[in-house]
């Protein structure tokens, strides 16, 4: 069993995205702004950052698409490592353009992304695609810290998670990691960390066989563990009634 150690300094702890109203998303609109676009989790293609060039009120991100059988339109979603951005245009050699807010950039980590890094890519569904995955809404809802990698034997990756989304963690749950569909392999409540198991075709198909101890990800947790949890916490009575 081998834990493979990043090469930077002090790891930074997990933090939790905080946002105007009760949770936003990572998408390009803004934070506090929602679509109905929805995902599966399941990696289409590997994308590579060519340019994130800063504007006045946003920053233009750039992202070499090319090999990607999925031709979108402008105004078409698009999941980066797991955020929903909106497609600004579609340059010549399946490069795609994004105009990604500061907020988007600082609550999760396109924004430390820069040219020649790899990202994951996956287009929106609609009603009749498979859903091979489980819904991904592209909302991140907080950023998660590599703390382990065993690459022996089973391969696992153990993240820190922010606290408060510990209860979102269901033991053999769906959460998204950069985008990726997983299933929880194992669930810390004590140590606020989770691991998950990747197998050789993810580990190939998407970045996240490219991570190490002290990286950050994008982590979005299962809306429906999400939708209980909430539930239960402003409208359970504890007496077997619904509350309405």
């Amino acid at each position: 069993m081998v834990l493979r150690a990043g090469s930077g300094g002090a790891l930074r702890r997990a933090e939790r995205v905080e946002y105007p109203g009760e949770r936003a998303s990572g998408q390009a609109e803004g934070p506090a702004s929602y679509s109905s676009c929805m995902f599966t989790g399941l990696i289409q293609h590997k994308g590579r950052i060519r340019e994130a060039r800063p504007g006045r009120s946003s920053t233009r991100l750039v992202v070499d698409g090319d090999g990607w059988s999925i031709v979108p339109a402008a105004g078409d979603s698009i999941a980066v490592n797991g955020v929903c951005l909106t497609l600004a245009e579609l340059g010549p050699g399946h490069v795609f353009h994004f105009d990604v807010v500061p907020e988007t950039l600082r609550v999760t980590t396109l924004g430390l992304l820069g040219p020649g890094a790899e990202v994951n890519l996956e287009s929106s569904v609609t009603a009749s695609s498979l859903m091979g995955g489980h819904i991904v809404q592209g909302h991140v809802d907080g950023v998660a810290s590599v703390i382990g990698v065993v690459d022996s034997g089973e391969y696992r990756v153990r993240l820190e998670v922010p606290g408060d989304l510990m209860p979102f963690m269901v033991p053999k749950g769906s959460v998204t990691v950069e985008g990726v569909s997983l299933t929880l392999a194992g669930v810390d409540p004590e140590a606020e960390a989770i691991e998950v198991a990747l197998i050789p075709v993810t580990l190939r198909a998407t970045t996240l066989g490219l991570l190490k101890e002290g990286d950050r990800v994008n982590l979005e947790c299962d809306v429906i563990a999400r939708t209980v949890v909430h539930y239960l916490r402003h409208y359970g009575r504890g007496d077997g009634n619904i509350r309405f």
